[in-house]
């Protein structure tokens, strides 16, 4: 069974260090937006680390592809630099078509929490909404200590199982079917408290 964790889950360890596989695509491009995004706020790593919250040696190791950051590393990031987390994952895709089939929409995987994350409709520069299916394994625990932009609206629609919301010091359960609108300021908490998966569509809108 996964667990939430006190503090921001950094990294994904091999059990044997030195056994690193090759990073994959998709994390090593994400590694070089993290780089490039420092540098156009001309921050060093120790300076990206206060803002953050997150280690320099974390933050150092992310930049160069050698760990897979989590959904919790990459929310706390997304808050610094001012932008959902969607967005920087569109990034280092190739730039969005009208329309996308399903085959081609980007996946990302959080394997530390059980959280895979598919962009429907993969965020545009010039539009404010999104739209995005999530998947959480049963067991699954997984916290955001704050939202990457203060006011986001989302609202989520349980498709299969059962979901426990917090939204600060609220919760709400989501069970198949039901749907839930919230902004959101403060800490939220998703978990998948049954014993089957949970499917789920989050529309995603910029204040």
């Amino acid at each position: 069974m996964f667990h939430i964790r006190d503090s921001v889950p950094d990294v994904k360890r091999d059990e044997r260090a030195g056994d690193a596989p090759a990073p994959d695509p998709v994390d090593a491009r994400l590694a070089a937006r993290l780089a490039e995004l420092r540098a156009e706020h001309g921050w060093s790593l120790g300076e990206l680390a206060e803002r953050s919250g997150i280690s320099k040696s974390t933050l150092s190791r992310a930049e160069r592809a050698e760990i897979s950051p989590t959904a919790a590393l990459l929310n706390r990031l997304c808050g610094v630099y001012g932008r959902p987390m969607s967005r920087l994952l569109a990034e280092v895709e190739a730039e969005p078509a009208a329309l996308v089939p399903a085959a081609e929409q980007p996946v990302w995987q959080d394997r530390a929490s059980g959280f895979v994350r598919r962009s429907v409709s993969p965020p545009h520069p010039g539009l404010r909404g999104e739209l995005v299916e999530g998947r959480l394994a049963a067991g699954a625990d997984i916290a955001y200590d704050r939202p990457p932009v203060p006011g986001l609206e989302q609202h989520i629609w349980v498709l299969e199982g059962a979901l426990d919301v917090t939204e600060r010091e609220t919760e709400h359960h989501l069970a198949a079917g039901d749907c839930l609108r919230l902004r959101v300021w403060g800490p939220t908490r998703f978990r998948c408290a049954g014993r089957a998966d949970a499917r789920y569509v989050l529309a995603v809108v910029l204040p």
